[in-house]
């Protein structure tokens, strides 16, 4: 072998190993299949991967009692800290809860519910009244039909 073809292999080894190592240091750079599926195992084990839907909440903050606790972290609050924040938060407005929250949310009784017979029992009372269309009648501001003439 001549010199300039050793040198040109020496080259390529060199940069062939060198390009795997700076890959390797990359964060951003493409994972193996592999790698990703283990990372899609480990999400879907701990509940860090998203539900389907519109409110785009993890698993783990739907059902939370169904996966892992997430270990807490270092030195910040206590827990009462914590929560005195948030309702600190809440009172003066800066956090609602509701639809938007991805926490379950618990429905509060609005007092004793009504049977099926007094709501219907309202209904037609109502409708008696005049307070409200009876089923098939029109309402608003539209215009009888035309009669039709007879010629």
């Amino acid at each position: 072998m001549t010199f300039p073809k050793t040198l040109a292999r020496l080259a390529w080894v060199l940069a062939v190993t060198s390009a795997g190592q700076a890959m390797a240091a990359d964060p951003a750079a493409p994972k193996t299949r592999e790698q990703v599926r283990a990372e899609t195992r480990e999400a879907i084990r701990t509940g860090d991967i998203t539900e389907g839907g519109e409110i785009g909440c993890k698993r783990n903050e739907l059902n939370p009692s169904q996966y892992p606790a997430k270990p807490a972290a270092s030195g910040g609050k206590t827990r009462e800290q914590v929560r005195a924040e948030t309702q600190e938060a809440m009172r003066s407005g800066q956090m609602t809860s509701g639809e938007l929250g991805c926490a379950p949310q618990v429905v509060k009784p609005q007092g004793p519910a009504k049977t099926r017979a007094q709501v219907k029992a309202e209904r037609d009372e109502a409708i008696r009244k005049g307070e409200m269309p009876g089923a098939g009648e029109v309402t608003g501001s539209q215009p009888a039909p035309a009669a039709k003439k007879n010629p």
